[in-house]
């Protein structure tokens, strides 16, 4: 039996792989789906507009030219506001449901605390989502539903590009409000690329990144303010040949933040990360060498 907002995402996620199937390199974006469910938006005290403060607008279009590059791309369609999949699976909000949580529930994480769960409360700006309390039933039908089959259609391609190539690597990639990134002088700065400090990647893959991406004239930081999420940490497992890093852009760079219109600068940061993904395509073929690969 599903649940009534399954057809509204057909299918809930997507994954593009190259004609000669799956590659080493997969490029994610969680955070971009933009199929709002007309009963979300009934139950919502937000208009349209509002709702979408929490979306990494236009993410996937951004990276989308990396299958041309030899990568593999996955997407997903329903809005973070709607279910989070960089959060553990049940980061719940006890204020958010009528029923009390299961024991198993996480409700004392930080980012439970700040409305953004794995069901969230609040949009990206701090604005509460819903008119009123929801059943908690309605949260675990998007976790069973979205959040678990995500999951295990991300690590089953991580695992066959593993068993292909000795080796896969996992960008996760994001869009941060220009805020985020001005506040203090030694945080400004184009885009963050996160590896928890080291380690969830290999040095040389994330200083090839930052080579790459700084070439094309971006001021590029590590690891604050974010040094990956929840994806990074769970699917990254670099002792055992699967490397993860998060890449986030300042939305400043190709979006109106208070309207969420692209703009003119769009067109020229993806051919610019195109560039990247194409370079990083090239570097890692030393990673799945035969003799690099029994060295480690």
């Amino acid at each position: 039996m599903t649940t009534g907002f399954v057809p509204h995402f057909d299918p809930p996620f997507r994954i593009f792989n190259p004609e000669s199937g799956p590659s080493a390199l997969l490029f994610n974006s969680p955070h971009s789906g933009r199929v709002y469910p007309e009963s979300f938006l009934n139950a919502s005290r937000l208009d349209p507009l509002a709702l979408r403060r929490s979306e990494d607008m236009d993410v996937d279009h951004l990276f989308s030219d990396v299958i041309h590059m030899g990568a593999s791309f996955m997407s997903v369609e329903f809005p973070r506001a709607f279910c989070d999949v960089n959060r553990e699976p049940y980061e719940l909000d006890p204020k958010m449901f009528s029923e009390r949580l299961p024991l198993f529930a996480n409700s004392s994480s930080i980012r439970v605390a700040s409305g953004l769960g794995t069901v969230p409360r609040t949009v990206g700006d701090g604005q509460e989502i819903y008119k009123s309390t929801l059943p908690l039933a309605e949260a675990f039908d998007r976790i069973e539903w979205l959040y678990k089959p995500y999951h295990r259609a991300l690590a089953r391609q991580l695992t066959t590009a593993h068993r292909r190539h000795g080796f896969a690597l996992l960008i996760d990639c994001h869009s941060m409000p220009s805020a985020a990134v001005t506040r203090s002088e030694s945080y400004r700065c184009d885009i963050v690329i996160g590896d928890r400090f080291g380690t969830s990647c290999d040095a040389d893959i994330t200083d090839r990144i930052e080579a790459s991406l700084s070439a094309c004239g971006y001021q590029v930081a590590r690891n604050r303010p974010y040094a990956g999420g929840f994806i990074t940490e769970h699917h990254g497992a670099r002792g055992n040949g699967v490397h993860a890093l998060q890449i986030e852009v300042n939305r400043a760079l190709y979006m109106d933040e208070r309207r969420m219109v692209r703009l003119p600068h769009f067109d020229e940061l993806k051919r610019d990360l195109s560039l990247m993904a194409r370079d990083l395509t090239l570097f890692i073929e030393d990673f799945i060498r035969p003799e690099r690969l029994a060295a480690e």
